[in-house]
């Protein structure tokens, strides 16, 4: 059984702001309700989301303004990650996209971790082009480098 909800923000692997989508009643309820990310497709919020196709593009357009212009402070950005080494270069656990994300935090660029795109984690050392995804649309690079730590 599916139950159908407006979608009030971006929501990945589901749809845009503004979409009309058929998800499970519990993913509703329990997810997409509790953090205002969607409402019910109701006869009533069907006309209002008419009446506001407008302030959705609005805002979708602020949005990615905004996310530009974070996008251009993040490029090129360069962040360096401490790791012990075993052998051939190889580290003891793996560096995380949470780890990524309190460097950059670190360095003034708060960005959730879940838009750190890391197909797995980190475990030799070298540089690596890491993709941050701020929107559907806009995407930054950072790189990040992972050295040895030094022994004392």
């Amino acid at each position: 059984m599916a139950f159908e909800v407006i979608l009030r923000e971006d929501v990945p692997n589901l749809g845009a702001i503004g979409d009309v989508v058929r998800v499970k009643p519990g993913y509703a309820r329990n997810f997409l309700f509790p953090r205002g990310l969607a409402v019910e497709a109701s006869r009533k919020n069907l006309n209002v989301l008419e009446h506001n196709k407008r302030v959705i593009a609005a805002k979708a357009e602020r949005d990615r303004k905004a996310a530009e212009g974070v996008a251009g402070t993040l490029e090129g950005v360069t962040v360096t990650v401490q790791a012990r080494v075993g052998e051939e270069g190889r580290l003891f656990g793996s560096v995380t996209n949470l780890d990524i994300e309190r460097l950059l935090a670190a360095k003034g660029h708060h960005v959730e971790r879940r838009r750190i795109l890391l197909a797995e984690p980190i475990k030799q050392l070298g540089t690596y082009p890491v993709t941050i995804q701020l929107t559907r649309t806009v995407r930054a690079t950072v790189n990040v480098v992972v050295e040895a730590e030094a022994s004392a």
